[in-house]
């Protein structure tokens, strides 16, 4: 088969690999046109110096264009300028981390035109190139059945790692609760680790903690695997900063609990702490050391300077 790829970031330049290591005919667009020209050079891709280029360089119907690239308006810009282009029939596939209801959106125009939107919900990280891509994928049946040879190529193993999980919106949505686990995974694991290297007592070895863990453990688990790498390399973290970023796909997963009415407060609590690592001072906490001051008459540490 071939497709265009637009967006050759850390994602879509190592799916653009898979894609054509099996074989497939792959035109990239990136706005850094250098990026497609080294994949050319490195893996034989065509690259596209616009979209209209990346699209003109279609030869098979119905055209399939796959979008990797920011959420929100970038990927919107991207759909409408490809949908200008293209022919009844043909598919564009986002395979970002799009909130699920802009897919729903995105899917009725798009079908005024006569186009295919399909959405996949994509895992896998810098790793997906050896190790494959999880695919979460929604859309009507056509159009998925016609893209299967991609998802067989991407996935990791034609049989496993990808699945058809419902109409437009679903694949997103699966992805979007994907990750909301994942906050909740990682946050238990960083929360265990850290109990540990705070009995400082039994000097515990963190990495041969981790390892111990891997074999036979109920939390054996990739995350696992990645956190005693980790730990090989350096266990006080010296270098790295304590803060950490979203996606946006925890939030979504918790506003919808909150829509739904379903209790999340692992993964409620899991993205709050991520806010919490992004502050420098928590005002909040001084105003507690302030009341109980008041209340109790408990000492005060004083600001540094001060």
């Amino acid at each position: 088969m071939e497709l265009a790829v637009l967006g050759l970031g850390r994602m879509g330049a190592n799916m653009a690999r898979r894609l054509l290591r099996a074989g497939h005919r792959v035109i990239g667009y990136n706005r850094t046109y250098q990026v497609a020209q080294q994949l050319a050079q490195e893996a034989g891709l065509i690259p596209a110096e616009t979209i209209p280029a990346a699209i003109a360089a279609l030869t098979q119907t119905p055209r399939v264009v796959w979008i990797m690239l920011p959420a929100g308006e970038t990927t919107d810009q991207a759909i409408r300028q490809a949908a200008d282009l293209l022919a009844p029939g043909d598919i564009v596939v986002d395979g970002g981390n799009t909130y699920y209801k802009d897919d729903l959106r995105r899917a009725a125009w798009l079908k005024e035109k006569g186009l295919h939107y399909v959405d996949v919900g994509t895992s896998g990280g810098i790793w997906g190139l050896t190790a494959g891509y999880s695919l979460m994928i929604g859309g009507d049946p056509d159009p998925v059945a016609h893209l299967t040879p991609l998802f067989q190529a991407l996935a990791p193993a034609p049989d496993r790692g990808w699945g058809h999980v419902g109409p437009v919106g679903a694949g997103h949505f699966v992805k979007m609760i994907h990750n909301g686990i994942e906050y909740g995974i990682m946050q238990a694991y960083a929360e265990g680790f850290d109990i540990l290297r705070a009995k400082q007592e039994y000097h515990f070895d963190l990495h041969q903690i981790a390892e111990i863990w891997r074999y036979g453990s109920v939390v054996r688990s990739w995350l696992l695997d990645l956190t005693a790498d980790a730990l090989r390399e350096d266990q006080t973290l010296s270098e790295i900063a304590g803060y950490v970023e979203d996606s946006g796909e925890g939030r979504w997963t918790v506003f919808e609990s909150i829509d739904l009415d379903v209790p999340a407060p692992v993964i409620t609590l899991s993205l709050q702490q991520r806010f919490i690592s992004r502050q420098e001072e928590s005002y909040a906490a001084k105003l507690l050391a302030a009341m109980r001051h008041k209340f109790g008459g408990h000492a005060v540490k004083k600001a540094s300077g001060a």
